[in-house]
């Protein structure tokens, strides 16, 4: 299994940005509203981000030597696919709102209503911190290049695996 390509976050945000900064300005200058999320999302992004940690450290605990029990393969690999959803998630929402916010900050002269703007900025931080946890989480996940899976024997790769 891969890891998370920065590259390739950076331009699912790209991407998406310019997207969403096209869409938004289409839907403004027809009298559609802002299309961005509620800012009740946060609460979903805030319990993906915590359940994805909570998998997160339970592999980290196991790789940190408290292994009295067997590490689930199932419940490692799907921690990785997690993480990794989780930043791909992250990359494409912080660009979508960076492209809405381009877009509602030329308008912030004409317009009384700071909400889209606001509301942007706290979906771009959510996004943000998605990207984060991926990238935390992952590297929990990630077995030293000189331990499989606690055996002691070495890898002539030089790169760890997933746990």
């Amino acid at each position: 299994m891969g890891s998370i390509r920065i590259p390739w976050l950076v331009l699912i945000g790209l991407v998406f940005g310019a997207l969403g900064w096209l869409i938004n300005w289409w839907a403004t200058r027809n009298g559609y509203p802002t299309p961005s999320l509620p800012l009740s999302s946060l609460l979903t992004i805030a319990a993906v981000v915590a359940v994805t940690l909570i998998f997160g450290f339970r592999v980290k605990r196991w790789r940190a030597g408290n292994r009295k029990r067997a590490l689930d393969p199932i419940l490692a690999a799907r921690t990785v696919v997690l993480a990794q959803a989780t930043a791909y998630a992250g990359a494409l929402t912080t660009g979508w709102h960076i492209g809405i916010l381009a877009d509602q900050l030329s308008l912030v002269g004409v317009r009384s209503n700071l909400g889209p703007v606001w509301g942007s900025l706290a979906l771009m931080v959510g996004g943000i911190v998605m990207i984060g946890t991926g990238l935390i989480v992952e590297s929990f996940c990630r077995l030293p290049p000189d331990d499989e899976a606690g055996s002691g024997t070495a890898r002539e790769s030089g790169e760890g695996e997933y746990a």
